[in-house]
C-alpha cells in the first residue's frame, strides 16, 4: 500500500484495521514507559559488572536502538506492525545473548526474558502473542541447554522457575489486558459498526495538531453520509439498515491506509481523519470511497454516499475549522443531487470533485 492511497493490506498479526490502530496506539503509550524500563535494565547490569561484566550493556544498548529506530513514526509506515515485531524478537533475542553471556543458566537475568512478554497483549492479538511466547521459550532452552546443559542436568530449577514466571506473566497479562481493551472499546467502539466513535476523536484530533505542527503536514477531514438512509429502513427494515451500515463500515476502512481512521458520528453519518493529506489527496480518496460504494451492492441494495472534504493549511490543524468546512461541503454534495463529493476550498469555496473511475484512483 503506498503512503498517498490504497486498500488496507490485511498481515497475519493484524488481520483488520483495528488491530493496526490498535498496534499504533499502543506503541505511543509503551514507548515512554518502554525508556524507563531499559534504564532500570541498564542500572541493574551497571550494578552488577563487577560481577557478570560490563559487556552484558552491549545488547542492552542494541535492543533500546532497534526499538528507537522500528517504533519511531510506525503510524506512518504501511505495515507498523512487521518493524515492531522485529524490534520485539530482537529485544528477546538480545536478552539471552547478555543471559548467555553472563553465566547462562547460573545467569541471575535469566528471569528477564519474561519482561518483553508484558508488552505483547498490548499490541497484538492472542495469535502474536501465542508466537512471541514461543519464541521466548526456544530462547530459554537455548540458553539452558546450550550454553551449559550439565548445570541444568544437576539442578534445573531455575530453567524451571524462569518457565513458570514466563507463563504466569503471559496469563495475567493477557487477562489484564483483554479486561482493559474490552472497557476502552465500550467506550471508544461503536458498537454496530465496530468503527471508532466521537469519545475517540477527542484524543486523536489532540495528537494530529501536535503532529502537525511538527511534521508542516495538513491533515484533511471527510464527512460522509449514507443517501436515503430513511428510505432503506422504512422499505427493508431496520434490521437491513444496520447491515448496510455494518458492510459500509467494513469497505470503508478497507479503503485506507494504514494510518487513516475512520469514525461513526452517529446514525448514517461517517467521519474519516487523513493525516498528511491535502484537499486533493482527500478528494482523490472519497471519490474512490464513493465509487466503491455505488459499485456494490450492500444486502442486495444499490446504495450511495455523498461526501464532503476540508483540509488543513500546513503545519497548522484546526479541528473545528477543518469539520465545519467539510460538513458544509457534505451539505452541498446533499443539495447537489447526491452520490458526490464536494471539496471546500481555503478560501471557502465548495468546489465539485469529479468521480473518477475505480481503477484510475490510488
Amino acid at each position: 500500500m503506498s503512503g498517498s492511497g490504497g486498500t488496507y493490506e490485511a498481515s497475519w498479526l493484524c488481520p483488520e484495521p483495528r488491530d493496526r490502530a490498535r498496534l499504533i496506539d499502543m506503541e505511543r503509550r509503551l514507548r515512554p514507559v518502554r525508556n524507563l524500563a531499559f534504564g532500570a535494565l541498564g542500572v541493574a547490569l551497571v550494578a552488577s559488572g563487577h560481577w557478570v561484566g560490563w559487556w552484558t550493556l552491549l545488547p542492552l544498548v542494541v535492543a533500546a536502538i532497534a526499538f528507537m529506530v522500528m517504533g519511531r513514526r510506525a503510524e506512518d509506515r504501511a505495515r507498523p506492525e512487521l518493524g515492531i515485531a522485529l524490534a520485539w524478537v530482537a529485544s528477546v533475542v538480545l536478552i539471552a545473548v547478555s543471559v548467555s553471556l553472563s553465566g547462562g543458566p547460573k545467569s541471575p537475568g535469566l528471569p528477564w526474558l519474561a519482561i518483553p512478554i508484558v508488552t505483547l497483549p498490548a499490541r497484538f492479538r492472542l495469535r502474536g502473542v501465542v508466537a512471541g511466547v514461543a519464541i521466548t521459550v526456544v530462547a530459554l532452552l537455548a540458553i539452558a541447554l546450550g550454553v551449559n546443559a550439565g548445570a541444568v542436568i544437576d539442578n534445573p530449577s531455575g530453567l524451571i522457575f524462569s518457565f513458570a514466571l514466563i507463563m504466569a506473566v503471559t496469563c495475567l497479562s493477557v487477562a489484564l489486558m483483554r479486561s482493559d481493551v474490552d472497557h476502552r472499546n465500550d467506550a471508544v467502539i461503536d458498537p454496530l459498526t465496530s468503527m471508532l466513535n466521537r469519545n475517540a476523536l477527542a484524543t486523536r484530533v489532540a495528537e494530529l495538531a501536535q503532529q502537525a505542527r511538527v511534521s508542516r503536514q495538513p491533515v484533511a477531514v471527510i464527512v460522509a453520509d449514507v443517501d436515503r438512509f430513511k428510505a432503506i429502513n422504512d422499505g427493508h427494515g431496520h434490521s437491513v439498515g444496520d447491515a448496510v451500515l455494518r458492510d459500509l463500515a467494513y469497505r470503508i476502512r478497507a479503503e485506507l491506509r494504514a494510518y487513516d481512521l475512520a469514525y461513526r458520528l452517529g446514525g448514517e453519518e461517517f467521519l474519516i481523519l487523513l493525516p498528511g493529506a491535502d484537499a486533493d489527496a482527500a478528494a482523490e480518496i472519497a471519490s474512490r470511497l464513493r465509487s466503491v460504494v455505488q459499485e456494490a451492492k450492500l444486502c442486495g441494495l444499490s446504495v450511495t454516499m455523498s461526501f464532503g472534504v476540508g483540509a488543513s493549511r500546513e503545519g497548522l490543524f484546526d479541528y473545528d475549522e477543518v469539520f465545519e468546512a467539510a460538513d458544509q461541503a457534505l451539505y452541498v454534495a446533499k443539495h447537489a443531487g447526491r452520490n458526490c463529493v464536494r471539496v471546500a476550498g481555503a478560501d471557502g469555496l465548495v468546489s465539485a470533485q469529479a468521480p473518477a473511475p475505480l481503477a484510475a484512483v490510488g
